[in-house]
């Protein structure tokens, strides 16, 4: 009895953790497909900009420039902002030689009539040699996930979106499956239950 009631509740315990991590498979797996099949298919429409989730782009940092406020391999947020809302000492992204940049405003300037921003990377002992203007920038910081851009490169990899898109459909189908089994179970418990009710 003893040994029964054990296995019972192992068995329950096992259920419970296999439905959590099934629960943990969706909430995980789900955003970032979502997220990462828009990013995609919007670079594929427009290759020569970032791609955004309303307004929101992310990027890895990848060089030191900026620490001790943003560290390499930071993942930073930034939201696409109008150029009303850029102030002197906010954390900006633009796009300068080719690459996106990730400073701070130290100056605004008016040059010729047209305001640009004068920028430097909190770790950098120099200004930014060129001002950078309103159209150049990507957004404005908002926040960042300390070291999640290891991972995100793996995630950001379509081999990776291809095996995560596999566990979500490998996971619908058990937990379909497992449904199934269990009301093949149930209707199989009623009919024996109605049978021996009968014959009692």
């Amino acid at each position: 009895m003893y040994k029964l009631l054990k296995i019972n509740m192992s068995n329950k315990r096992l259920k419970l953790i296999v439905k959590i991590i099934s629960i943990l498979i969706y909430i995980i797996t789900v955003p970032i497909i979502i997220f990462n099949m828009t990013l995609i298919v919007k670079s594929y429409i427009k290759p020569n900009e970032t791609p955004s989730f309303f307004g929101y782009k992310n990027f890895i940092i990848v060089s030191k420039s900026m620490e001790n406020t943003i560290n390499k391999n930071d993942v930073i947020i930034i939201r696409e902002v109008q150029k009303d809302e850029i102030h002197k000492d906010d954390i900006i992204a633009f796009f300068q030689n080719n690459e996106v940049i990730t400073h701070r405003i130290v100056d605004i300037v008016e040059d010729n009539g047209v305001t640009k921003y004068l920028t430097k990377g909190d770790n950098n002992l120099h200004e930014d040699k060129d001002l950078v203007t309103y159209e150049q920038i990507e957004g404005k910081y908002q926040f960042k996930i300390s070291g999640f851009g290891i991972i995100l490169k793996i995630l950001k990899n379509p081999i990776t979106l291809i095996i995560l898109i596999i566990i979500l459909i490998l996971n619908c189908f058990y937990g379909y499956n497992r449904k199934r089994k269990k009301e093949i179970r149930k209707q199989k418990r009623e009919i024996y239950n109605k049978k021996r009710i009968e014959d009692g």
